[in-house]
């Protein structure tokens, strides 16, 4: 549904996409994941048709993005970031328009607008100006405004920005509903993100993608994964690390915080190997008065991290005009 090619974008000696190849099927959901100023909104751009890429292709269900943008917009439904409105008009106002945009007349664009309104949950403020909403409740206009067509991509920008945790779960499980049927792009800084409705993600940094995978794959690279963390009393604790040193799959452990009196403790495998039931067992066999045990899954942002460059590398090349 969503294809590129080779894709790179410069403004003058500044690269801000270099070389991304993707592709996107009918019911994936990607998480597109990235520092500031690592692409993503400009390839998030490139593909709406909103910019045009210096090499490469884009098609949306078989459309060139260049050649026929009309056919390719007209499958599309794009979030931008910032949301951007007529803030005179209310939300009902302008859904309306949009439908009128959209080719939509009669009865057909009247239920089509009160539908994209009832799935974004914009009932409450249907009559007040945009510019008098709430930052989530003008994102959720946004949002209405992108599947009021009922397109079969989507491509949406920081969709839960500005969202409270009552409004993220609602606009997390809306898109859960259309992903089924649709190709959905989503570009985000929140790394739960991917995990509550994301089936891959993609890391992107300085202009190339350095991570393509489910979010299971991409916490199996981090050094996280399968560790094992406990929490017991910091007069155990030195006894307990000694004996798990001792364990042949334990490669290292590593002390953490220690509060009211107990430390906490991970135990890091050989080879990804799993420990919680070895490592229970011999809390159990030493009767150490443990508070928590728990398998890590892997650690996203530590993946994230270890992926991306620093703050301070990124200004260098951009003051280098290498990469953005």
């Amino acid at each position: 549904m969503i294809e590129i090619e080779n894709l790179t974008k410069s403004f003058g000696p500044i690269a801000a996409v270099r070389g991304i190849d993707l592709r996107v099927a009918k019911g994936e959901v990607l998480g597109f994941l990235g520092p500031n100023g690592a692409g993503k909104s400009t390839t998030m751009k490139i593909i709406a048709g909103y910019l045009s890429p210096t090499t490469g292709r884009v098609r949306i269900a078989g459309h060139d993005v260049e050649s026929d943008l009309q056919a390719a917009q007209r499958v599309l439904g794009y979030l931008p970031e910032g949301a951007p409105a007529y803030g005179d008009m209310t939300p009902r106002q302008f859904l309306k328009f949009i439908a009128a945009v959209r080719g939509y007349s009669g009865t057909e664009a009247k239920d089509r607008a009160a539908l994209a309104a009832q799935r974004a949950e914009l009932e409450p403020v249907l009559e007040q100006p945009i510019d008098t909403l709430s930052k989530g409740f003008k994102r959720r206009v946004g949002l209405a405004q992108a599947i009021l067509h009922d397109p079969p991509v989507l491509v949406m920008d920081e969709p839960t920005d500005g969202l409270d945790p009552n409004q993220k779960h609602s606009v997390r499980k809306l898109i859960r509903e259309m992903a089924a049927e649709k190709a959905i792009i989503i570009s985000t800084h929140l790394l739960e993100e991917v995990d509550a409705i994301c089936s891959r993600a993609v890391i992107i940094d300085r202009g190339r993608i350095v991570a393509d995978g489910t979010p299971a794959e991409l916490l199996a690279r981090s050094r996280f994964h399968n560790a094992v963390t406990l929490t017991l009393p910091a007069t155990q604790a030195a006894s307990a690390k000694a004996k798990l040193a001792t364990h042949r799959e334990v490669l290292s452990i590593e002390d953490g915080s220690e509060h009211r009196g107990l430390v906490t403790l991970t135990a890091f495998p050989r080879n990804a190997t799993i420990l919680i039931d070895d490592v229970s067992a011999l809390a159990t066999e030493e009767k150490w008065d443990v508070k928590e045990l728990y398998a890590e899954p892997g650690r996203l942002d530590e993946v994230f991290r270890s992926l991306t460059t620093s703050d301070s590398e990124r200004v260098r090349a951009l003051k280098e005009g290498v990469a953005a």
